[in-house]
């Protein structure tokens, strides 16, 4: 009997560092494509089918295929095909982050432990079994991987989920939570990049392209996943809180709505948009206005989580960046597994630029790339203190009072993430910029302006590639990749009020409102042609 695969309708059997068999390789300039046998358990290897052209067309029909039965759905499919137990022996664990390269402490946890800090009060870290996810050699996991996108099958349709070995390993299909998340659009700014940065080879990560809008879906379908594995072994957990200044509250409340969890979230009243507000109320979240800041809400949920059986959701919780990370993973797929040379997040609570990190560090040390990027963390100049930090060298961290910024999310002076912020950016040779209210606004009506329509926060991202480039740290021909954090379309009103011209102390050099016209055919010629001919159009 053939040894348990990862999953028995995937064409990459697991074997350990298997025999390798014969490929048909395509060599580009940049990438190389790799064609490779199918194999399966249940009948002889196949010979490779030779690459089709256009010259030579393949007469015969592909195989016929049976679709599903109409009363199986895809969670009832993947409970036949897959074992409920962990055969291949991959595990992850609760340890305290350490900062340092040596162990200091023997302290773990199990993951269905609910516990938040180590015992010295410091942050945690999960931490895979790496000795057992190396027995299957980079190439393998890159094969596995992409095997993975684009499929409905269950839970691999996620982009979070296609790599479940390295994010909850122990976790059943049954019990996870999932909307598709993930496999985000990571798209070619040409002409962005070539009008305002004379740059070829800019990308950017929108991860605003998802279920709820934002990149926190990917944490939070690993965390409730987590919870609803807890709440089926009989675990004290009635509900899941959250203190959010937005994106936070709508992945939460719609993840807990799809599971049937109750979800509770601490808003600071009057500091996010509407759009933002009304996601976890649609969602049927019980919602919290309280009359403070995001750094204020925090404190409330952390000292309400400690008295009732409400289990954290926010980023302290390093569940969350085992779905974050997979972003990074992403980024190398869509590269065909080549590695760009910077990477830049916005940054507020911190605890993104080191889920990314982890990503990238985690294919590195799989033999699945051989560097990681250099990361860039940008902050909002109203919320930098993490900024400060850099620029002092590195010395005692101070938090500061967060003033109000259009990049709303991450208003936060008190980061939890510090010191994995810190970690990511020490270990990439990273660096951190920072945007005015000014810069950012500006950025994000100039990648509006070239079809993006982005959130403030990648505005912030985008300012710190605007300071780079023109500094020359980053140069034109860097592959240089811009993570966007939330969809547009949740600021609306900051938008509206840039190209209105309505924000106090601020030029708006890129606004464009609509122009006032009579309706009559001769003023609309007039202004017609007055526009033309000011894009030096022929008429």
């Amino acid at each position: 009997m053939s040894p348990p695969s990862l999953l028995h309708s995937s064409p990459f059997p697991l074997h350990p560092n298997p025999t390798p068999t014969p490929t048909l390789t395509l060599h580009s300039p940049r990438s190389t494509l790799r064609f490779l046998p199918i194999k399966s358990s249940a009948s002889p290897e196949p010979t490779p089918t030779p690459l089709k052209t256009s010259a030579s067309p393949d007469p015969s029909p592909p195989p016929l295929k049976h679709r599903r039965p109409a009363d199986v759905n895809i969670r009832d499919e993947a409970r036949r095909h897959s074992s409920t137990h962990n055969l291949q022996g991959f595990s992850a664990k609760y340890v305290p982050f350490n900062p340092s390269p040596a162990p200091t402490s023997t302290e773990s946890y199990s993951l269905d432990e609910i516990v938040y800090r180590s015992r010295s009060g410091g942050l945690l870290d999960v931490q895979h079994d790496m000795d057992a996810l190396k027995r299957y050699d980079g190439e393998y996991w890159k094969n596995l991987f992409d095997s993975r996108v684009g499929k409905t099958t269950w839970p691999y349709g996620s982009g979070v989920w296609s790599k479940k070995e390295w994010v909850l390993p122990e976790i059943d299909g049954d019990d996870i939570i999932s909307a598709f998340e993930g496999n985000s659009n990571l798209f070619w700014a040409e002409r962005f990049g070539k009008h305002f940065l004379g740059m070829n080879d800019l990308w950017v990560k929108h991860c605003g392209i998802s279920h709820t809008g934002s990149f926190k879906d990917l944490g939070m379908t690993v965390l409730v996943s987590q919870v609803n594995r807890l709440r089926k072994m009989n675990r004290p957990v009635v509900g899941v809180g959250c203190a959010s200044t937005g994106d936070t509250s709508a992945a939460l409340s719609a993840y807990c709505a799809s599971a049937g969890i109750p979800s509770i979230v601490f808003l600071p009243a009057n500091r996010i948009s509407i759009a933002q507000l009304v996601q976890p109320i649609a969602n049927g979240a019980f919602v919290l206005s309280i009359d403070t800041d995001f750094d204020g809400c925090m404190q409330l949920i952390r000292e309400v989580t400690a008295e009732l059986p409400i289990y954290l959701a926010n980023s302290l919780n390093s569940l969350r960046l085992e779905g974050q990370k997979t972003a990074a993973i992403e980024i190398l797929q869509q590269f065909d597994w080549e590695v760009p040379d910077w990477v830049i997040v916005p940054g507020g609570n911190l605890g993104n630029i080191y889920a990314f990190y982890k990503g990238f560090h985690m294919c590195r040390e799989l033999g699945l790339v051989d560097r990681i990027p250099r990361l860039v963390c940008a902050q909002a100049a109203n919320a930098n203190p993490l900024y400060l930090h850099y620029k002092s060298g590195w010395k005692d961290f101070k938090a500061v009072k967060a003033n109000t910024t259009f990049a709303s999310a991450i208003q936060i002076g008190d980061p939890v993430s510090i010191d994995r912020a810190v970690f990511a950016l020490k270990n990439s040779n990273g660096i951190v910029e920072e945007a005015t209210e000014e810069e950012l606004m500006d950025a994000m009506a100039q990648a509006d302006s070239t079809g993006m329509f982005i959130c403030p926060h990648t505005g912030v991202a985008l300012t710190a590639l605007f300071k780079l480039r023109n500094s020359g740290v980053i140069g034109p021909t860097d592959r240089t990749v811009v993570v966007s954090t939330a969809h547009g379309l949740k600021f609306t009103q900051s938008k509206t009020d840039y190209h209105s011209k309505e924000i106090s102390d601020m030029a708006c050099r890129y606004a464009n409102p609509p122009v006032q016209v009579n309706a009559d055919f001769g003023s609309v010629m007039d202004v017609l042609k007055k526009y033309l001919l000011s894009k030096d159009s022929k008429i």
